[in-house]
């Protein structure tokens, strides 16, 4: 048995986020010694593993969780369910990178077109001023997009 100290250590998360996890039932609850401190198996280690490969391929929590729930459902059934949870997230990363590339020639025309001479005719700073993008080359600016990915119209089963 680990305890939540040696758990931490093991899979590089801090105690916090274990505990977080484990309250949200993201990892099963954890035995409990005399003490009442938390023991924690190899199959925590193994899942904490998981989770912690998947944030940082950027899975979402909630994608984290579809996708241990269908792993344990039935593990002789077809992986369409999985499929679908990365061909969104791919979706959703793709989408990010568009709107990074758009956000990329933007600040680097910023640049380009900024004299450099005086804060007066600072071209970066009056593109930034104008909140309505009329010196932008596009007013499509989707911020959300570099925060957010698309969510998903259906819940898949």
């Amino acid at each position: 048995m680990l305890t939540i100290g040696d758990l931490a250590r093991e899979t590089g998360m801090a105690p916090q986020t274990i505990r977080h996890y484990e309250s949200i039932g993201l990892i099963p609850d954890s035995a409990r010694s005399e003490g009442n401190q938390r023991r924690y198996d190899k199959a925590h280690l193994e899942i904490l593993g998981f989770i912690k490969h998947a944030r940082e391929l950027g899975f979402s929590i909630e994608d984290i969780r579809e996708l241990i729930t269908v792993e344990h459902q039935n593990a002789d059934s077809a992986c369409g369910n999985v499929d679908a949870v990365v061909r969104h997230h791919l979706q959703g990363v793709r989408a990010r990178i568009t709107a990074l590339r758009r956000l990329e020639k933007e600040l680097a025309r910023m640049v380009e077109n900024c004299p450099g001479d005086n804060l007066k005719n600072c071209r970066i700073l009056a593109t930034l001023h104008s909140y309505k993008h009329a010196h932008c080359l596009s007013d499509n600016h989707d911020g959300a997009a570099l925060q957010e990915m698309p969510k998903r119209t259906k819940k898949i089963k």
